[in-house]
């Protein structure tokens, strides 16, 4: 079941799912930029979510801005090692309004990896199917899987991704390198026509998002030109050296405004949680510096007034 992937333009945009960035915050910012096709929330474990103690905090990190899941569909990605868990927070999504449901079978942190989750799936694909059909079983949203190409050697991929697309996903968007090369290395465009292949033989109705130092707009669609068989790109690093990356026109607002929207959106998020007696740490927002000053004259003399800042008022006032 594709759901509203089928829906989409050819190809298509996704904004990938990165810890402590793509929150509710991040992706309202980018939909004022300039909107991908797609949205991926950050990464959310199926062990917290099925804890009493989790729960909450995890409900509140699977919060959607208003009109998200309907003016740009929203993915939550999840992850996590245990089948039963998997099946339960599957079940809780379509409530929630999102409009899929990605597994993370990619993920290189060794936190992730050391738990048997992320990337430390592609070494026991048994428990993977498991994670997936339990998944597939418990919701009616379409179910999809982003991974890597192997765990240490690339030609892994010739027996890991088959057996991911015998599960008929509706989605596998692959990361062009291996857990173990992380990102020091060119991804693997090289690749692309041996995947694409598998996917023809294997689950021809599945469509294949390609992921790994893909920049912007333009540039997927040379990568288009050459792969035209491909349904999908997804930008992740792109984002922090253009903001725009997704925009499709010139009409794009100040970098200094749109980061001032941002500090606005972190400010009414921040007392929205602290109401709850929960947290949103300032900490966390230094890393979204670079995404507005980067290659301007003096960004990185103000990168640096920006970093000993404690409050969004005296960002407000360096600015």
């Amino acid at each position: 079941m594709a759901g509203f992937w089928d829906n989409l333009p050819k190809p298509f945009f996704v904004l990938a799912p990165m810890e402590g960035v793509t929150d509710k915050v991040f992706r309202a910012v980018v939909a004022r930029a300039g909107a991908p096709d797609v949205f991926y929330t950050e990464f959310t474990n199926v062990s917290s979510f099925a804890s009493e103690k989790g729960r909450e905090n995890t409900l509140e990190r699977l919060e959607l801005n208003e009109n998200e899941g309907v003016s740009t569909p929203v993915v939550a990605q999840i992850w996590g090692k245990n089948p039963e868990q998997f099946a339960l927070l599957a079940a809780e999504l379509e409530k929630l309004g999102f409009n899929g449901l990605d597994i993370n079978m990619g993920c290189p942190d060794k936190n992730v990896v050391k738990t048997g989750g992320g990337s430390s799936m592609i070494r026991t694909p048994d428990l993977a199917i498991q994670c997936i059909r339990k998944a597939k079983a418990a919701t009616n949203l379409p179910v999809s899987v982003k991974t890597r190409l192997g765990y240490s050697r690339v030609d892994e991929f010739r027996d890991w991704l088959p057996t991911l697309l015998k599960e008929n996903l509706a989605v596998l968007t692959v990361h062009l390198r291996t857990k173990k090369e992380m990102s020091k290395v060119a991804a693997h465009y090289e690749l692309i026509p041996e995947i694409l292949k598998l996917r023809d033989e294997i689950a021809p109705a599945t469509k294949i998002v390609i992921n790994g130092d893909i920049e912007n707009r333009a540039h997927a669609l040379k990568l288009y030109e050459q792969y035209p068989s491909v349904d999908g790109f997804m930008i992740g690093r792109g984002v922090f050296k253009d903001i725009y990356c997704f925009a499709t026109d010139d009409a794009r607002e100040a970098k200094k405004s749109l980061f001032l929207y941002h500090l606005d959106l972190f400010d009414a998020r921040r007392a929205e949680l602290e109401a709850k007696g929960q947290k949103y740490p300032f900490e966390p927002l230094k890393h979204f510096y670079k995404v507005y000053f980067n290659s301007e004259k003096g960004a990185s003399e103000l990168r640096q007034k920006l970093m000993e800042c404690e409050t969004t008022a005296e960002l407000r006032s360096v600015l």
